[in-house]
């Protein structure tokens, strides 16, 4: 099955749009190092850069990393000078992440010439992690393994394994597609990290939890080591739209919360919560924090603690049930 093509999508989502962020193509947008379980087991500091870059080809509905890209291709030697840069301000780490809100195998957004740079510069490292979408993947990424010392992993978006919304995502990929990918991918010995979404868009609250679990299940089954979940949000317009419109509202934490615990439950690979801005889900602030701080420790320890009980929840859930 071939993904569809969807120009009036794109264009939907592109009027909704507010405006980009002002980036300097020779540095990155950002930086920062965090702890992670590795696939060893150990717990290690993992080092993220986000790159600067030609913004992504694909529209996808939910996405938001737009708003730190470049309208053109980034001259030759800026991403190296970006990585340079931060590495230079980071704490020494063993372990990379080298994420371009894209596609690294994307020629327009990392040149071509600058990945035998990168793989040379990157020496030192054991593990690398990057992104792409799954219809990307091919013999540059391959090529830039059989050049590149460190462990390397792709990270892809899954986002769900609900085929309707998937579709209705613009991602412009289908199941078959990302499968296709992880196969290429486990071929050629390479791990797999997938993003899924916890609650897309048109998915109530008990459906976007109960797809973010069969998402779960099916990057398993076609080989995927690493899976992070990944709470939807707003802030790119379209979604703020669908939110008006009824058809999109954010998870709540809890979801999150049992979407880990099933994941982690399963036993078949590393899963995450993306934390990022998880301040926003707060609902109650008597639990929230608390349940941020559970949500670390799942993700550092991937084992499931105690459950976290709330008597304010609990209050308000027995004032809406009477």
């Amino acid at each position: 099955m071939s993904a569809p093509q969807t120009l009036d999508a794109d264009q939907c989502v592109l009027a909704q749009r507010p405006p980009k962020n002002v980036v300097d193509p020779w540095r990155p947008y950002h930086y920062l190092v965090e702890p992670e379980r590795l696939r060893d087991g150990q717990v290690e500091d993992v080092g993220t850069i986000f790159l600067t870059n030609r913004e992504c080809p694909f529209r996808c509905l939910f996405c938001d990393l737009w708003k730190n890209t470049t309208d053109e291709r980034v001259p030759d030697g800026a991403i190296v000078a970006q990585i340079d840069w931060a590495l230079s301000r980071m704490p020494p780490v063993r372990h990379l992440k080298l994420y371009n809100s894209g596609n690294f195998f994307d020629a327009q957004a990392i040149p071509s010439a600058e990945l035998p740079r990168i793989a040379e510069r990157l020496s030192a490292f054991a593990t690398l992690v990057v992104e792409c979408h799954p219809r990307l993947i091919g013999r540059s990424c391959f090529e830039f393994r059989d050049r590149l010392r460190p462990a390397l992993q792709v990270a892809m978006g899954l986002e769900t394994a609900h085929p309707e919304v998937l579709a209705r995502l613009n991602k412009r990929m289908t199941l078959d597609d990302f499968e296709r990918a992880a196969r290429q991918l486990r071929e050629h010995d390479l791990d797999i990290r997938a993003f899924i979404l916890l609650r897309p868009p048109f998915l109530d609250e008990a459906e976007g939890l109960m797809w973010a679990k069969r998402s779960l299940d099916f990057a398993f089954s076609v080989g995927v080591e690493c899976c992070v979940i990944i709470p939807t949000r707003g802030g790119n317009g379209a979604l703020e739209q669908l939110q008006a419109a009824g058809s999109f509202a954010p998870p709540r934490l809890e979801s999150l919360e049992e979407a880990l615990e099933y994941g982690l439950g399963l036993r078949a690979g590393r899963v995450f919560a993306d934390l990022w801005d998880i301040e926003k889900l707060f609902r109650c602030q008597s639990c929230g924090i608390q349940r941020a701080t559970r949500l670390r420790s799942m993700n550092v320890a991937q084992a499931i603690p105690p459950s976290t009980h709330c008597k304010e929840c609990s209050k308000a859930e027995l004032q809406i049930s009477s």
